[in-house]
């Protein structure tokens, strides 16, 4: 069982930044493929980035490639998120989510662990 408690979201104005961070409760964070997915009212959960359990590959959706970036310190059970450059259009909660599956998926279904989530608001 692993426990994820997201930080860092609030309110920005369009092109600031963010900085957002996923703690894990289980000290074998390292076997997990780690992602972050958002979910504006009314859509659907979105894919935003994924990082394997070694760091060595990272998965971006395209609308935040080159913007976000995401990184993880297994010794300290971390997984930040990055967000350069913020757009209206990324407002949502931004959930941290983890699998025990080695590709970097993009599906939500695929995820067995979920944070409650953190609300990102960018005001134009």
């Amino acid at each position: 069982q692993v426990q994820l408690v997201e930080s860092g979201g609030g309110l920005v104005q369009a092109g600031g930044s963010l900085r957002l961070s996923c703690v894990a409760s289980a000290r074998t964070v390292g076997r997990y493929t780690m992602a972050w997915f958002r979910q504006a009212p009314g859509a659907d959960r979105e894919f935003v980035a994924a990082i394997t359990r070694s760091a060595s590959n990272t998965n971006y959706a395209d609308s935040v490639k080159e913007r976000f970036t995401i990184s993880r310190d297994n010794a300290k059970n971390t997984v930040d998120l990055q967000m350069n450059s913020l757009k209206p259009e990324d407002t949502a909660v931004y959930h941290c989510a983890a699998t025990q599956r080695w590709g970097l998926d993009r599906s939500p279904t695929l995820y067995t662990y979920w944070g409650q989530g953190t609300q990102v608001t960018v005001s134009s």
